[in-house]
């Protein structure tokens, strides 16, 4: 059987930077150290850090007074932001700097007197985050569709600001939507939509042209690798996201010569290679990762994290 990697796969920087976050807020502070929600959207690296001494909470008020607090990547609204305040906890800001972006983004367009559109899933974390953090008149659409039931007259000028966990592809017939219906509008330069999420899409879709099967390997609930698996099967290839290895079936691979294996951005490579290695317990396989991007992106970690790292070294 041959195996074919996608590139890149896995891991952007804005995870990379939260979990960094987590783990030297755990040795700089020591354990305990509480996360608001999931850092990422995958168990495996949750049990990882809860190992370490992080403690995941759903609500701040379930953290104890003075308790050193993360943010997780996806962002969050500025109640939550005003509530950590108000009680004194010392926070340290783990939100992918391409979510804090858009944040910033909306107000900008906010302070021009333009009615907000937010194209994003409701109920996802940075979406909620993405609605909190911007003061004013903002309407949330998922589709082409819900752009025609947006109570805003033509004339009414807009601007609009996408989730960063879809990509250009995805958001492209709802932004055409709301330039065919709206005649002053604004919005961001498509080389603003999260670089993470374009790149894996793009080449999960060339993967799919090179296997008989796709393996996606991400969580259940994250957006991103939900996304890949829908390509995978709009491709024409069957197609199966699982969290790891366990979640392998032998009988998705009858009569495959070729598997492709991507992984969602908040996927550790770890998981990627057990999954080949259970592979590797059904036969012979060779392992090649097809040609791609290689990303090099880095983010700064918080000053206050930096600045206390300094303090402790000095």
């Amino acid at each position: 059987m041959r195996i074919i990697l996608a590139q890149p796969r896995g891991f952007c920087a804005g995870v990379v930077r939260a979990v960094e976050i987590v783990e030297r807020a755990i040795e700089r502070y020591g354990a305990p150290v509480y996360v608001r929600h999931e850092i990422v959207h995958n168990r495996r690296v949750v049990e990882s850090l809860e190992a370490k001494g992080a403690r995941f909470v759903q609500e701040l008020d379930e953290v104890p007074a003075g308790a050193v607090t993360v943010f997780s990547a996806h962002g969050v609204s500025r109640a939550v932001e005003a509530a950590a305040e108000a009680r004194g906890l010392p926070v340290l800001d783990a939100t992918c700097p391409l979510v804090s972006k858009v944040h910033h983004e909306g107000r900008r367009y906010l302070g021009m007197g333009r009615a907000v559109i937010l194209i994003g899933h409701a109920g996802h974390p940075e979406v909620v985050g993405t609605l909190g953090q911007i003061p004013g008149e903002v309407h949330l659409v998922a589709s082409a569709e819900d752009v025609a039931r947006l109570p805003l007259p033509p004339d009414r000028p807009v601007a609009y600001v996408t989730q960063t966990t879809l990509s250009v592809d995805e958001t492209r017939a709802t932004i055409e939507a709301l330039h065919a219906r709206f005649r002053d509008i604004q919005g961001p330069d498509t080389r603003d939509i999260c670089y993470a999420t374009q790149n894996r899409q793009t080449a999960v879709r060339e993967l799919a042209k090179r296997v008989d099967v796709l393996l996606v390997v991400g969580a259940a609930n994250s957006s991103n690798s939900n996304r890949l698996r829908e390509i995978g099967t709009e491709q024409g290839v069957p197609c199966y996201l699982i969290a790891d290895a366990a979640g392998l079936r032998p009988e998705w691979l009858r009569g495959a010569e070729t598997v492709g294996i991507t992984a969602g951005a908040s996927a550790p490579e770890s998981l990627v290679q057990e999954v080949i290695e259970a592979l590797r317990c059904l036969g012979p396989v060779e392992v090649s990762t097809m040609p791609g991007l290689v990303e090099d992106v880095q983010f700064k970690l918080p000053a206050a994290l930096l600045a206390e790292e300094r303090r402790a070294a000095s």
